[in-house]
Parts: structure tokens; sequence; C-alpha cells
């Protein structure tokens, strides 16, 4: 009894951080954007900082209509931000944040696992696509679905790199075997995960899905109140768990310069807010990739660089046993 209680307790935990941690991201990147960007709307709701910035896009979504096209298929319509949502929180699950079994429930086959739900996240740009009844809706559906064909290659390179390293593809037998050395030898893997992550996302520069200068607003032209408000959460939630994920595979988790066992948690959560940090800035930074460049930029450089790093990992392995 007390181990299922204990299991309820960290599903709980994770569902807490689902629902706080993507608002908590969405509310820094007003701010973060207002400051580089010299915004002074996001800084005025509420008086100091724009506190009620968030709470403010919250009363909005809930009080706008929402609205299903006539020629829609309803029921994929409706069914589709849950689809984008709902492996993000499938994913978390997964995620170690510290040691001592500090996972809401931890898999042998984890890395498989997560890159695999992550994956199917991207079907509900595709579900909503298909299901608006609209042509620009449906082209940021296909330029989704040749987004995700490209870049899930090199995040599954990269991820298999790390396992072949560590000898486990659990997540936390990886931080177990973890070594600081570790770092700047799979640098280049960490560097084309996080890159193939925000492609997978759709965040800026990859956001040719939702190109609002050409195509409105992608797949996500037709929705409304609620609906469309999930699919950001949808958005937040992913960039959480993909600064998580590259926190754990390639900067060592809760491994830090001291008290890894106390203080294994704060370690993994300042990795992870630092990367998000680094999403927001790149969307700031650079200017949107076209169609061409994306798809260049996935199958000539990140690919091969993928590829390379898992023959630097055969070879270091090789030389140390």
């Amino acid at each position: 009894m007390s181990d299922t209680l204990a299991l309820v307790l960290r599903l709980l935990a994770v569902f807490v951080v689902f629902l706080v941690f993507p608002l908590v991201i969405g509310q820094t990147e007003h701010k973060v954007m207002a400051h580089m960007q010299g915004r002074l709307g996001p800084m005025y709701a509420g008086g100091f900082h724009g506190w009620a910035q968030l709470v403010a896009d919250g009363v909005k979504f809930v009080q706008k209509e929402d609205v299903v096209p006539a020629g829609a298929d309803r029921r994929i319509f409706q069914l589709a931000p849950a689809v984008a949502l709902l492996p993000y929180l499938l994913v978390m699950v997964a995620i170690p944040v510290g040691p001592h079994n500090a996972v809401g429930q931890a898999l042998d086959a984890g890395v498989f696992y997560v890159l695999a739900v992550m994956g199917v996240g991207v079907l509900g740009s595709l579900m909503a696509g298909w299901a608006s009844a609209n042509k620009f809706s449906l082209l940021g559906g296909v330029r989704t679905a040749a987004q995700l064909l490209a870049y899930e290659l090199p995040m599954l390179l990269t991820a298999a790199s790390v396992a072949m390293a560590a000898g486990t593809l659990s997540l936390p037998g990886i931080l177990d075997a973890f070594h600081w050395w570790w770092v700047p030898w799979q640098l280049v893997g960490g560097v084309v995960f996080f890159v193939a992550g925000l492609a997978e996302l759709q965040r800026p520069p990859f956001d040719m899905p939702v190109a609002d200068s050409e195509i409105i607003f992608g797949a996500y032209t037709e929705y409304t109140g609620l609906r469309f408000a999930l699919f950001l959460l949808a958005e937040y939630a992913g960039i959480v768990v993909l600064s998580a994920l590259t926190t754990v595979l390639f900067l060592g988790g809760w491994h830090g310069p001291f008290g890894a066992d106390g203080l294994g948690w704060v370690w993994t959560l300042v990795k992870t807010v630092a990367l998000c940090f680094v999403v927001i800035w790149l969307r700031v930074t650079y200017p949107r990739l076209r169609e061409d460049q994306l798809q260049k930029l996935a199958w000539t450089v990140l690919i091969p660089l993928a590829l390379a790093q898992i023959a630097l990992t055969g070879v270091v392995k090789v030389v140390i046993s």
C-alpha cells in the first residue's frame, strides 16, 4: 500500500508541475521579449512588472467564442488540441528530477519512450490542419509533417549516442553513469538534439508551419478560445520537456559541483530554466528560415553531425573498454 501511495504522490507532483511550469514559461516569455524588444504592453497589466498579464490572457481566452468551421471534421477538430497537449504530460512522468528514484515512473526503455511519445504530439497539428477545412491550415499541417520527418532522425541519433555511452536506455540509468567529461564529449550531440527539438516544437526560427505572414497561423488558424489556448499550452509544455530532456541527456541532470544528493533537483531545475531562456532568446534573435533552408539544415548539417557523434561515441567506448 505504501508503494502505491508513493507512486500516486509522484504522479500527482508531475501533474502539478505540468500545470504550473508551462504557464510560468509563458509568463517569462512575455517579460523577456518585452525587455529585449522594448515592448510596453506585457509590462503594464496589473501594475508592477505586468504581473497580471497571464491572468489577462486567461480571461481573454475564456471569453472568446468557441467556433467550429461548418465544413470541418468536427470530432477530429475538437480532439486535436488534446492530442497535441497530453503527450507532454506522459513524457514528464518519465523524466528524473533528482537522485534516489525522484521520477514519476522509471522505465527501462525511457529514451525510446520519451522520443516516441513526443512524436505523437505533432499529430495534433496534423489533425488540426487536416480537419479545419481551410487551405492555409492544410498547408501548415503538411509543413508540420515534412518538418517532423526531417528533424525526428537527428533527435533519435543523438539520444542513441548518449544511450550508447551509458550502456542503458533508462533515463535514471544514464544519469547514474554520467561523468563530467561527457559534457564536452557529447556537446555536438546536445546542440543537434536541442535544435531538432526546437524544430519539432515549431519554435522560431523553425516556425514555417505557423508562418503568419504567409499562411495566417497554419494549422491553428481556425481555432479560437480555450482550444487555441490548449495549443499554446502544448507549445510551452514542449519547451519545458525539451529543456528537461536536454538537461538529463547532455548536461548531467541532477549532477552539480556540490550537494548533488541533497540539491539534485535544484541543479535539474536551474539547467532546465536556463535552456528555456535560450529558447525564448532564439525566438527574439533569429528570423524565420525558409522551407528549403529548414530542410537543408536537417539533412545536410544536423544528420551528418549526429552520425559523427555516434561514431565518436563508438570510438571512445572502444578506447575506454
